[in-house]
């Protein structure tokens, strides 16, 4: 299996010959020493024009490009970014203090710029998969001071502020869109696109956390994760995102480091459709699945069978789960036809279909497989326009709080529920465990509202990925984060 995959990297060696050759304006890409450009390949697009209020807030994160009010920390609790302190006035409004910062394009970080930025966010539509359910207002306070209020208690405001989602970017950044190039606080500035094949980022030397040891970065996106590896392998690149584990084997043992993150595969199942609104035959999708297989043969042992939403990263979830209550017996499907849907930005993902298609066609479906690149294919996937969807899914990566991903995911209103799912049992024990301030007891409410959603069989978690990142031999520094949230920050060179 890994012979011929290898092969196919070697014919594709030309065709990446050169990518990175002239990219950026802060030098040649294949500078030395201290103050070297990064050559950085990730794996997904912008599906979004770089919008920093949807999918896009987290390549603009991970580049370093822009930072919110707080950031996580590695036990994922909220730690100072923009803000360097807050308190809780009371169970509706917090008091953020900032420290001194300075935008992209020179200007000052006020609390009247980052009140203005946090109302941009809250009328951005579609609305940030951190705002889920949640209505705020930020208003300025005195010199250094933002009082941000939510209509309804939300004891995890710090946590939902450290959303990529929701960043700060600088008043001249908001016209028609919102536009991060040039606007944002963090230790790269981004220079310029090239439409979804490209981008160039420059050093920005007055970042308040000190300058960056890189000069700047040049992205290139690439979809295709032979490709990627590929690029990494022949040094054209000095770190690539996503792995795919096929290729694992192929890179020496010192390019790939593998990370268990809070990633979970699954197949979700929408619950609008001609056939999977009846829950029997969700029941009997979810019966033909045999996760082992997944984990063992298609991921090759960098994954774990699914359990629930939450992937391994998250320890409190473990040895804590009950088994989902009021399932529906499964029922004969007889032949009902679906069409099951996947991206190949994780190229992992279509040959998991693949499997799973088999395996759905055993049991008695008959299926049509649809693979397209992730910008092709959200639009259609949040529109219902397939019977059932394969997607990686970071679970902490919105807001870094297990509760939020419920209320987005799986809840009536939810903004990135791709099973379509409207349940009221589940919508009551999703909005219960947002009313909890208590961290040990809001997990415990978050576990419950987990088995009511699994209890709908609409989602069908199949494996938790450990992500591989290639990292090249010259580089230090890389952040390689559980939440994937960041990659290049100011300690990564080369």
């Amino acid at each position: 299996m890994t012979r011929p995959r290898f092969l196919l990297a070697l014919l594709l060696a030309p065709a990446l010959t050169g990518c990175f050759a002239s990219a950026g304006s802060g030098g040649p890409a294949d500078g030395a020493g201290d103050g070297s450009r990064l050559r950085v390949a990730l794996a997904f697009p912008p599906a979004e024009n770089l919008s920093p209020y949807g999918a896009d807030a987290t390549i603009l994160s991970r580049l370093g490009v822009t930072e919110g009010l707080t950031s996580l920390d590695a036990n994922g609790a909220a730690a100072p970014a923009l803000a360097a302190s807050w308190r809780r006035e009371n169970d509706r409004t917090w008091l953020f203090t900032l420290r001194e910062a300075t935008f992209q394009d020179g200007t000052d970080v006020t609390p009247a710029a980052v009140a203005a930025a946090l109302t941009h966010a809250t009328e951005a539509r579609p609305a940030p998969a951190a705002l889920s359910g949640v209505t705020l207002t930020a208003q300025a306070e005195g010199a250094t001071g933002v009082r941000v209020t939510t209509e309804d208690p939300d004891p995890v405001l710090p946590l939902r502020l450290s959303s990529p989602g929701l960043a700060v970017l600088s008043p001249k950044a908001y016209g028609e869109k919102a536009d991060p190039v040039g606007h944002a606080t963090g230790p790269f500035e981004l220079t310029g696109t090239m439409g979804a094949t490209a981008a160039t980022l420059d050093r920005y030397d007055d970042y308040w956390g000190g300058r960056a040891q890189a000069s700047g970065i040049d992205v290139k996106f690439i979809a295709d994760g032979t490709a990627r590896a590929n690029a990494l392998r022949t040094d054209q690149v000095d770190l690539a995102e996503a792995i795919p584990v096929a290729q694992a084997a192929t890179l020496d043992k010192g390019l790939r480091k593998a990370t268990a993150t809070t990633r979970t595969t699954s197949l979700l199942l929408n619950t609008e459709s001609d056939v999977f609104k009846d829950a029997g035959l969700r029941a009997a999708a979810r019966q033909a699945v045999d996760t082992s297989a997944l984990a063992e043969g298609v991921y090759e042992g960098y994954a774990d069978t699914g359990a629930g939403v939450y992937g391994p990263a998250v320890t409190w979830a473990e040895g804590k789960r009950s088994e989902p209550r009021g399932r529906a017996a499964a029922t004969d499907p007889d032949g009902a036809r679906i069409t099951l849907a996947t991206y190949d930005n994780r190229p992992e993902l279509p040959e998991a279909a693949q499997v799973l298609k088999q395996q759905l066609e055993k049991a008695g479906f008959e299926v049509e497989l649809e693979v397209r690149e992730y910008s092709r294919l959200e639009s259609d996937a949040l529109a219902g326009r397939f019977d059932a969807f394969v997607g990686a899914r970071n679970s902490l990566v919105d807001t870094g709080d297990p509760v939020s991903v419920l209320a987005s995911d799986h809840t009536c209103d939810g903004s990135y529920n791709l099973a379509l799912l409207c349940d009221n049992d589940v919508d009551k024990a999703v909005k219960k465990a947002q009313g909890i301030a208590d961290t040990a007891q809001r997990q415990d409410a978050a576990l419950a509202a987990e088995a009511r959603i699994l209890a709908t069989d609409a989602v069908v978690p199949l494996v938790h990925q450990r992500v591989i990142t290639g990292v090249g031999p010259k580089v230090a520094g890389a952040l390689l984060d559980p939440y994937e949230r960041t990659l290049v920050g100011v300690g990564t060179r080369r």
